[in-house]
């Protein structure tokens, strides 16, 4: 009998089991595939998270960048430099899923790979979990199974407040790989964005869209974009998989069980981060079970109280960013991408320096102005 089972080890996952094992709590986690695994994600990590944990996460950073470049339609660049040295960190998700595991495993966590769950079954005051090797039980259950899994539906979760956003992604090899800087490309495709993201040794370039479905060429269009960088993305493997944005404040929690990480739809709607979000969930998982094992009854509420409050709140003003950056792109790069003063923002607010309310409702009268001065 463990104290928690958790299903998944992506950075939900992994930091839940971590800091559940620190607080002396028995924990299994369960990953259906081997680690390290690789999974498409451009892998950009803002550097608030190191301040959620007791170990340096040196080991599993790629590199760190200090410049954004932007441009529309592959012209009108521009290149905005911030001072802070970590604007934001570069990752393999392989590398740093694993690491972040490796260290809830120092602190006593169980990890069972190539063990996939497969249904669950809640009994007396415990989570009954079927596995393709042998059934595990745990008086509490996490489901950190990513946007494709099957757990949220399993406990219930049937008619969540998510919108799936579809993405593509290739990683493409360049021995010594010298430009650090992170580049956006906003004209070439509807209802999102294209990235190129720098690591070490190479690029990860993908394009996603993040305004409800549009059938689009996307390996046409990142072929094109590559262009740009002189590489062939058909030399590296294609990824397309779907993006869980959050769409809406709603329960995470029932009887001994919590969502967290994409699972729980927690992806800003605006710039598709979901690293940070899903690590943030996770920690606060973290607490509400080893709240509710120290005898408080509403801790699993409130847990999903702490979500709305925490990450939904600011979610709600970076959805309404989202709505009219990306139905009026263009007025969108005008507006605020062309301002230097944007990727500042931007960046403090993936620092958590500021929040999306205390920019949003400025910005937004901004862009509904200069979107009413172009119909004229």
């Amino acid at each position: 009998m463990f104290d928690c089972i958790i299903i998944g080890s992506g950075p939900a996952g992994g930091s839940a089991a971590y800091h559940l094992a620190k607080r002396g709590r028995s924990v299994l986690i369960l990953e259906k595939a081997a680690l390290p695994r690789y999974k498409p994600c451009g892998g950009g990590v803002s550097p608030l998270v190191q301040f959620w944990f007791y170990f340096d996460f040196t080991p599993a950073i790629s590199c760190k960048t200090t410049t954004n470049c932007y441009t529309w339609n592959k012209t009108e660049q521009v290149e905005v430099t911030i001072e802070n040295p970590e604007l934001i960190w570069m990752v393999r998700r392989d590398i740093f899923d694993h690491f972040l595991v490796k260290q809830a495993l120092k602190q006593g966590a169980e990890l069972r790979e190539n063990t996939k769950a497969t249904a669950i079954k809640f009994q007396g005051d415990s989570w009954e979990v079927t596995t393709t090797s042998e059934p595990v039980t745990g008086r509490y259950l996490i489901a950190a199974d990513g946007a494709k899994g099957i757990m949220a539906k399993l406990l219930g979760f049937k008619k969540r407040k998510t919108r799936l956003a579809g993405a593509l992604e290739v990683e493409v090899p360049i021995p010594k790989q010298e430009d650090r800087r992170i580049y956006f490309e906003f004209g070439m495709v509807k209802g999102g964005y294209i990235w190129n993201f720098p690591k070490a040794d190479g690029y990860s370039i993908g394009v996603g869209t993040f305004r409800g479905a549009q059938r689009q060429d996307f390996k046409g269009i990142l072929t094109e974009y590559s262009k740009m960088f002189d590489v062939d993305i058909n030399t590296g493997k294609h990824y397309g998989h779907p993006v869980s944005l959050w769409d809406g404040n709603q329960k995470l929690h029932t009887e001994n069980a919590l969502l967290a990480g994409e699972a729980a739809s927690v992806v800003d709607p605006f710039t598709a981060e979901g690293i940070r979000p899903s690590i943030f969930s996770g920690m606060k998982a973290a607490e509400a079970i080893d709240m509710a094992m120290a005898g408080d009854i509403n801790a699993l509420t409130a847990y999903t109280k702490t979500m709305s409050q925490e990450w939904g709140t600011e979610m709600v003003w970076a959805k309404r960013l989202a709505q009219l950056f990306y139905r009026f792109p263009g007025v969108g790069y005008k507006v605020g991408v062309k301002r230097p003063s944007a990727t500042t923002t931007i960046a403090k607010i993936l620092a958590g320096q500021l929040r999306y309310s205390d920019v949003a409702h400025r910005g937004i009268q901004r862009f509904i102005q200069r979107h009413r001065d172009a119909e004229r």
